[in-house]
């Protein structure tokens, strides 16, 4: 039977002992984003849903150990740069000192709260959760090693791998040493974490994770190294964005060093040292490793079944995330490798599970998903950038809107930030939306949801002739579309 068959059944019931083998229409591997909107998905059609979490607790890496609490951590740093800049409440701080511990107390609540709601999710919607380690027995089975030794066996007409990824760990850097630290440890949550007071930091890898941590620990006043290995940063996004990001991060003092590699850490009792192949040391009183991740297959026996991982750990899928050797297993989020980011790895699961169940889906759920890129300021972006239409030989024009034109940045008084957008010159049809700045990951919304818009509704003509609520931060619409207007009529 094929698995497109067995999913289309009806839905079987539960097997007597769970220790014999449990049979169910799809299993689930992972609880993070891409695992989480595969087994929602397959839930909601009535499907017999199983999910395995390696960890004690559901909502994976996101929730526990990266977006989530990460997220959480620059919000409470740029609240007390807001109010030690704030000259009405400066007093309030003024002398004392609030360690990183204190700042991480709201993430942990965050992050009880995100399981706490996603553990209602499986249970409202009967989905069965396992935890423990998972491995394939063979293509249809998997076999749970569950902390208190039992071993159970599930069964599955399809399978859904959603393991997401950890930071890369070169064998020559030593992870174990308690000034040395990637984006897993760094918090602290489960891990050594940032315990005793750091004046400086080096970030070695300047990709998003390295940029977003380079400005929360510039906000935290602390002297920060960002070691790039290209010539700039964060390459694929549009070059004046690119450029604002540079120019922004430095002058709040980051030290950013372009096209450079490390020779050798050098871990000492007081800081670490960073050899790089120029010559240069850069000293600093703790590292964070930054640069790149590895997809979370090891030790889940997919040798057994013939799927071999790439050197970064990541599983090869085709167009609708299927599995090149077995058309019944999928694969989505981090690991299969780019955008890595929680929301398209949603969708993907999403997308993914539809083509399972109904040998069908619609392309657009994994098109066009914007950037979200939580530096101070904030970026997102979504559609192609000038680079990418200049190569293609499009004939677009662009509109800006700068924040600080704004009533309603005027009144908040974050004034740093554009709205840029690219649209084609002679049909006005909408390209790319760029956005740099305060709100970035929320604004991008309204060009996304026009760009979505098949012919002629998306129109940059739409910005021009809808009223805006003012003052308002979405305004900038009304005013990047009059400015690309104008430059060609």
């Amino acid at each position: 039977m094929s698995a497109e068959a067995h999913l289309s059944s009806p839905p079987s019931g539960l097997a007597a002992d769970r220790h014999s083998g449990l049979d169910f229409d799809v299993v689930v591997l992972g609880s993070g984003p891409g695992g989480e909107g595969a087994a929602m998905l397959a839930a909601k059609a009535g499907r017999r849903v199983a999910l395995v979490e390696r960890h004690r607790a559901v909502g994976g890496a996101c929730t526990h150990l990266g977006t989530i609490p990460s997220k959480a951590l620059r919000e409470a740093v740029r609240t007390l740069k807001s109010v030690r800049q704030n000259p009405l409440f400066a007093d309030l701080v003024a002398g004392r000192v609030i360690t990183f511990p204190q700042l991480l107390t709201g993430a942990r609540r965050i992050i009880d709260s995100q399981v706490e709601l996603r553990r209602g999710f499986y249970h409202r919607n009967h989905v069965e959760v396992f935890t423990g380690q998972a491995r394939f027995i063979d293509p249809h089975t998997i076999e749970i090693e569950e902390p208190g030794g039992a071993r159970p066996r599930l069964h599955a007409g399809g399978i859904v791998i959603a393991t997401g990824s950890r930071p890369y760990r070169p064998p020559d850097v030593d992870f174990h040493h308690p000034r040395i630290f990637d984006s897993d440890t760094i918090l602290g949550l489960g891990h050594h974490g940032l315990e005793r007071p750091a004046q400086s930091i080096t970030i070695y890898g300047a990709g998003v994770v390295g940029c977003e941590y380079a400005s929360i620990f510039r906000g935290l006043e602390m002297k920060v190294n960002l070691v790039n290995n290209r010539d700039k940063l964060l390459a694929f996004l549009d070059d004046e964005i690119i450029d604002a990001l540079s120019y922004h991060l430095r002058d709040q003092g980051v030290l950013i060093r372009h096209n450079e590699t490390y020779e050798r850490i050098e871990p000492l009792p007081d800081g670490v040292v960073v050899h790089l192949k120029s010559g240069k040391k850069l000293r600093s009183d703790i590292l964070l490793w930054a640069n790149g991740r590895t997809g979370n297959t090891q030790d889940m026996g997919l040798d057994t079944i013939g799927i071999v991982p790439n050197g970064r750990g990541q599983i090869d899928v085709d167009d609708v995330y299927r599995t090149r050797v077995h058309p019944h297993i999928y694969a989505v989020g981090d690991v299969v490798g780019p955008p890595s980011l929680a929301s398209a790895a949603y969708d993907q699961g999403r997308f993914a599970m539809t083509h399972l169940l109904h040998g069908e889906c619609d392309a657009r759920l994994v098109k066009d998903i914007p950037t979200g890129i939580y530096t101070d300021p904030e970026i997102s972006s979504v559609g192609r950038t000038e680079r990418e239409l200049t190569q293609e030989g499009v004939p677009y024009e662009v509109g800006h809107a700068l924040f600080r034109n704004l009533a309603r940045a005027q009144i908040t008084g974050i004034r740093v930030g554009v709205l840029k957008l690219l649209f084609h010159r002679e049909t006005l049809q909408i390209l790319g939306v760029h956005c740099f700045g305060d709100q970035a990951a929320e604004i991008i919304h309204i060009g996304q949801a026009i760009m979505a818009q098949a012919g002629e509704a998306n129109n940059l003509r739409y910005f021009i002739n809808t009223t805006f609520n003012y003052p308002t931060m979405a305004e900038a619409y009304r005013v990047a579309a009059l400015n690309g207007y104008n430059r060609v009529f």
